[in-house]
């Protein structure tokens, strides 16, 4: 069964950083893109950050450029996602995706992580 794990979420100051990490269990992932999605209480779930399965191309939704960085490492089937200059806007639960397709489109995403909360302190 494949599956995506996150880690890394946590409570932390606005202005602070934190990084996630999500890992796959499957090594046939190493060639899927991958993606990160939020979700916060009462809202619908934003697209984040996305990357290839090479590492060449990279997505960024407009509310995190700049500030969040994804990247990948396929020798440890991982995807990670760098955050800075963290806002009270940015808490959430924030998930991994794989997808065959590089998108920003949460529904052509064919496996998904149960998610790791991030919370940001005003």
């Amino acid at each position: 069964q494949v599956q995506l794990v996150e880690s890394g979420g946590g409570l932390v100051q606005a202005g602070g950083s934190l990084g996630l990490s999500c890992t796959a269990s499957e090594r046939t992932l190493r060639n899927y893109a991958k993606g990160w999605f939020r979700q916060a209480p009462g809202k619908e779930q934003e697209f984040v950050a996305a990357i290839s399965w090479s590492a060449h191309e990279t997505y960024y939704a407009d509310s995190v450029k700049g500030r969040f960085t994804i990247s990948r490492d396929n020798a440890k089937n991982t995807v990670s996602l760098q955050m800075k200059s963290l806002k009270p806007e940015d808490t959430a639960v924030y998930y991994c995706a794989a997808s065959i397709h590089l998108t920003r489109e949460g529904h052509r995403y064919d496996y998904w992580g149960r998610g790791t909360q991030v919370t940001v302190s005003s």
